[in-house]
């Protein structure tokens, strides 16, 4: 098994996953350091949001963590991901092309995606919203990846987020490089 995804399971999993911005990023590796990271952060975000119930509940449908724009994880996401749930429910990997309602729960907009907005706009209620940088927050994004010093770091727009019905657990909300 996977030495990031045994990090993952276990009592200590979500706060030591957390800590995680606080691993400077190798030179030779960083690049795919880099995406194992911010895929054990994408995994993580899930422990930390809770989404608004379905109307109808459909607790047996997957938890689809949608990837629009090139793909940048390599296979780390589908190693980090494989067997693991979110409230029950089974994590699949889907890849999207120009339009977000392929019955997303968690979005990851590539930083090569080049319609930002229009992704976002057509990502529906209820959908976490994950992209690079500052300027993503900007267009209307929730979460930011971030690199500071080598290390990946994340940025959070609150209010992004309560306009689409989720809430971010304080302890994700602490561990922000920072939240508007």
């Amino acid at each position: 098994m996977d030495p990031l995804k045994r990090l993952w399971r276990g009592p200590v999993a979500c706060a030591l996953s957390l800590l995680l911005c606080a691993v400077p990023l190798l030179p030779a590796q960083e690049e795919s350091l880099e995406y194992r990271v911010k895929a054990a952060f994408l995994l993580n975000f899930t422990k930390f949001v809770e989404w608004p119930a379905p109307d109808p509940p459909t607790s047996s449908a997957p938890f689809a963590l949608c990837i629009a724009g090139e793909d940048p994880f390599g296979p780390a996401l589908g190693e980090i991901v494989e067997g693991e749930t979110v409230n029950g429910r089974k994590i699949v990997i889907r890849h999207i092309r120009g339009d977000a309602s392929a019955s997303c729960s968690l979005l990851y907009v590539s930083k090569e995606e080049k319609n930002v907005p229009g992704i976002l706009a057509s990502a529906g209620y209820g959908v976490l919203t994950v992209g690079e940088g500052d300027a993503f927050l900007d267009e209307g994004g929730m979460i930011g990846f971030v690199l500071e010093n080598k290390r990946v770091r994340f940025n959070i727009d609150l209010a992004a987020a309560q306009r689409e019905g989720l809430k971010l657990s304080s302890r994700l909300l602490s561990v922000a490089r920072l939240v508007r």
